[in-house]
């Protein structure tokens, strides 16, 4: 059974066939890999495009990356939201980071397979970039209140976006009281504003500006 990128052309309509193709092939790259180096549920596989790449391509829908802009992606474990975020904005640049080198050598082999050569993999912990960018982004890795001190003091100063530079992090339930725990400024725009699925109901986009 092959299992195409139709759900993701449904919502983003204006993909090139470049990028229909690249997203078309993410499914057989992430069974092949999957079974291999467990970097998504394998009950989950079947619901790639939904639960994995639309989840990721969430962030697109509030903020649209512009051409030069750097993002870095903390925790990306088999290259998510980086990866589907890095096939939509070809001309951003993307840093996936993971602590766990296997899921880096994932991250790097489908990128490798896509063309990508808008996406760097480092096997490191988000503490040891050194680096500047204008957005962080992240799926649920950690409480705010962890992860917040691991990417302080890594954003330009400088916004080029409609948005300014911050962090873009996909989380689900009720966040109040983690966003409390944080002291953080943050900003909820659900998903289910643009994606109608029930997988959705309970996800949102929680932005931090810098």
């Amino acid at each position: 059974m092959e299992i195409k990128s139709t759900l993701i052309q449904e919502y983003f309509k204006d993909l090139t066939e470049k990028q229909i193709a690249q997203f078309d092939l993410l499914y057989s790259l992430y069974s092949f890999w999957n079974a291999q180096i467990n970097v998504i549920s394998r009950k989950d596989i079947e619901e790639l495009y939904e639960r994995h790449i639309l989840h990721s391509l969430g962030i697109a829908k509030f903020c649209t990356f512009k051409p030069g802009e750097k993002v870095l992606d903390v925790g990306t474990g088999g290259g998510f939201p980086g990866i589907p975020l890095a096939v939509l904005f070809p001309e951003t640049q993307f840093h996936l980071v993971d602590s766990i080198g296997k899921k880096i050598k994932v991250v790097t082999e489908v990128a490798s397979a896509l063309g990508l050569e808008n996406v760097k993999a480092s096997h490191l912990r988000a503490e040891q970039v050194t680096d500047k960018y204008d957005f962080v982004v992240s799926r649920a890795v950690t409480r705010l209140i962890d992860f917040y001190p691991w990417i302080k003091g890594k954003f330009n100063k400088e916004s080029k976006n409609a948005i300014p530079n911050g962090i873009l992090y996909l989380k689900g339930g009720d966040l109040a009281e983690e966003i409390a725990e944080s002291g953080l400024k943050a900003e909820l725009y659900p998903l289910s504003a643009y994606f109608k699925e029930a997988f959705f109901e309970t996800k949102y986009v929680v932005y931090i500006p810098q």
